[in-house]
């Protein structure tokens, strides 16, 4: 398998980001058989525990449940039988079960820090016999790992890039940069046309934490703002001082919007949705509302592109790495009495899963995706193939750190760019706040 970087702490699923389970109060049940092992028909019983219920996350229920039918038709000896909560009443009723160590056989977890316990507890059963080679985006598994075991698969996948308005670029005759001195001069030719260069909701914080590990990324490679966090290096590195100077820079050039600390993210999109900003850094997520939602005149769709974070002259980082992370993935009960079952079954459902979860739902999937199969639109294609070419996927800063850790981060962040701290003063609280904790 291809050795790549993945930098993560803490669930993904805390950001809120790529969750798709709906917060319903849905309990569905598929079969009546509580137990694993052999039912009354002689066949082996598998239960999955998941959170799309059919109301909520339509799509992602019809995947699911398909890809069981499909399943059973050619594994006639398996039943798999499903219980189907909302997202919260999931983790609710996860935590319960394993109090009890009664988990189901396969069931749905998230990376890092919420499946950490888990492991120490002894409770997932290692999956890497189940791994085909380059199955997987490079670095989505090391989310799910420990000590080179891993202990789920994922199924979900984010990344972001930077989107942009096509045609506002063409009227200010600019083109897409990939070096960092070209984007300085996309962001001044537009503010000096009177053109609102980049959306950005700041109240929500993590937004601009994400153009500061771009700019970390670039300064001085994936390694530096993992290892200060981490606990190998320190966030007073100079290229991690330096990333804070570029955006105090971009605030004084009147690169983003005006009011951005006071707009949350939800605001802040409308600018770029309604033409009145050129940019919006934002993960892919936002994809179906520049391709295939229903919602969304096909008039804009057509406007906008996206071009991934530029390079740094000097800098150490890789254009073809992203800030992202994975969603959720699917782990087997280390107690479960059909565990090889469980496996085959788990193995089956993420390579299925892969192959259905974009056309059907618009989800972009951990594994490596044949974009020359299926009717696709071209920027999930695109986007697919540079998820392939990833070098590396480094998880949001704020997931990666302790709660209180988090907090101190994403308030300098908002403080940076509020010009209520220097990059100087930004760096060194966030070492010390780091620091504090070992």
């Amino acid at each position: 398998m291809k050795k790549k970087t993945f930098s993560a702490l803490m669930s993904f699923a805390l950001v809120g980001g790529l969750v798709l389970g709906g917060c319903s109060s849905s309990d569905e049940t598929k079969g009546s058989d509580s137990g694993s092992g052999k039912s009354s028909g002689d066949k082996t019983v598998v239960n999955m525990m998941h959170l799309w219920p059919e109301g909520s996350s339509n799509a992602q229920f019809s995947i699911v449940d398909d890809i069981i039918t499909s399943y059973e038709k050619e594994n006639p000896d398996v039943d798999i039988q499903t219980e189907i909560l909302g997202n919260e009443q999931y983790k609710e009723k996860v935590k319960v079960l394993s109090a009890s160590n009664e988990l189901p056989d396969v069931g749905i977890t998230w990376a890092a820090g919420y499946m950490q316990p888990f492991v120490e507890g002894n409770m997932f059963a290692p999956l890497n016999d189940i791994i085909k080679e380059d199955q997987f985006v490079a670095g989505t598994l090391d989310a799910f790992s420990v000590e080179d075991q891993t202990y789920a698969l994922p199924l979900e996948l984010n990344i972001t890039p930077v989107y942009y308005n096509k045609e506002i670029f063409e009227k200010n005759n600019l083109e897409v940069p990939k070096t960092y001195d070209e984007f300085l001069n996309v962001v001044e030719t537009l503010a000096k046309n009177g053109v609102t260069p980049i959306t950005l909701g700041n109240k929500d914080r993590w937004t601009g934490s994400m153009w500061y590990m771009y700019l970390a990324d670039r300064i001085g490679g994936p390694e530096a703002l993992n290892n200060a966090i981490n606990r190998t290096g320190s966030f007073e590195d100079p290229s991690l001082v330096k990333a804070a100077e570029e955006i105090e820079k971009l605030v004084e050039m009147d690169a983003f919007v005006k009011g951005f600390n006071g707009l949350s993210n939800d605001e802040a999109k409308g600018y770029f949705m309604n033409e009145q900003a050129a940019m919006y850094l934002m993960a892919t997520w936002e994809l179906p509302n520049y391709t295939t939602s229903p919602d969304v005149e096909q008039e804009f769709k057509d406007k906008v592109g996206y071009f991934k974070f530029p390079t740094y002259e000097g800098g150490k980082g890789n254009i073809d790495s992203f800030v992202g992370g994975p969603g959720v993935g699917l782990f087997v009960s280390e107690n479960s009495k059909v565990k090889e079952e469980a496996k085959d079954f788990v193995a089956y459902l993420v390579e299925e899963w892969g192959k259905r979860s974009v056309v059907d739902a618009g989800v972009i999937p951990a594994t490596v995706v044949d974009t020359s199969k299926g009717d696709l639109d071209q920027m999930y294609i695109d986007i697919l193939n540079d998820l392939g070419n990833a070098t590396n996927l480094t998880l949001y800063a704020d997931v990666q750190m302790s709660a209180g850790v988090a907090d101190v981060h994403l308030n300098q962040i908002q403080a940076l760019f509020g010009g209520q701290t220097n990059a100087k003063d930004f760096t060194k609280t966030q070492e010390e706040a780091l620091a504090a904790e070992k």
